[in-house]
């Protein structure tokens, strides 16, 4: 057990999202390696997304897809290595707006039943202003700050700008020519192009494998027009390597994923901490 491990190993992680396939997605393989590491990793969705795109209609018999996609979310977790996850009921949609005193108090007893080590969400961009990320990025930050002192750590994580460029690129490569409108009708320019800079990066590149086969499970959102759905392991590496966060201000809480990170390089080769 490296030393990393030692400090992660018996800690427990809250991942709390909008979505089933948000957790892949942002930080799939952050959460792999927690797993792999010994840290009891707990995703969270607000929603079920039943409003989500669909890419074969016979995979959503009964026309339920918010049951659907909550069934890929627990696939998707056990090829990352998690055993336990957490759908919400909420509007799809609506997070921003509807159930924000339900949706508070859910938060704040995950918090005192689950005690977690360390908090992940979306950080104030919800990776490409998605109103329901941003929506569970207030709720969160909102109630782990409210803990005060008790707080545990707090991580907001961004997407490198750049990178689903990158996947989308690499897919038209390989025969997908009609891949240029991006992933579910976003462009993929729009991903981390309004992050603000973070703080230190993991390299995921060992566990990018289980991230991207974590992603297919989400077949409902994943279809053949997904560019994700073209690449191979060795272009996740190259392309998805790299997650990166950013601690939230104040600092509460015991570190966590800094033991897995390396600082980011700040211009003139500064570095931030």
């Amino acid at each position: 057990m490296t030393g990393a491990d030692a400090t992660i190993s018996g800690r427990t992680v809250l991942a709390i999202f909008a979505h089933p396939d948000d957790e892949s997605l942002a930080c799939g393989g952050t959460l792999a390696r927690l797993a792999d590491a010994g840290a009891h990793v707990v995703p969270i969705c607000a929603s079920s997304g039943r409003r989500g795109s669909i890419s074969d209609p016979t995979l959503v018999p009964g026309d339920d897809l918010g049951r659907v996609r909550a069934n890929e979310l627990q696939e998707a977790a056990k090829v990352l290595g998690i055993e336990e996850t957490i759908v919400l009921d909420h509007p799809d949609g609506s997070l921003r707006w509807a159930d924000v005193p339900e949706f508070h108090a859910e938060i704040l007893a995950a918090l005192h039943t689950l005690k977690p080590d360390a908090v992940i969400t979306f950080a104030e961009d919800g990776l490409y202003w998605h109103f329901d990320h941003v929506a569970v990025h207030e709720r969160t930050r909102t109630a782990v700050q409210s803990l005060g002192d008790e707080a545990p750590a707090l991580y907001y994580v961004t997407m490198p700008q750049g990178a689903m460029r990158g996947v989308v690129d690499t897919a038209i490569a390989k025969g997908g020519r009609h891949l240029n409108a991006g992933f579910w009708g976003i462009g993929p320019d729009a991903f981390g192009s309004a992050a603000r800079r973070p703080s230190f990066t993991i390299d995921v590149r060992d566990w990018v494998p289980r991230k991207l086969a974590a992603l297919l499970c989400h077949r409902t959102q994943m279809g053949p027009g997904n560019p994700l759905s073209w690449i191979d392991e060795d272009d996740a590496r190259r392309l998805l390597g790299t997650e990166q966060f950013r601690r939230a201000r104040p600092h509460t809480g015991p570190s966590v994923l800094e033991a897995l990170g390396e600082a980011a390089v700040r211009p003139h080769g500064r570095s931030r901490t």
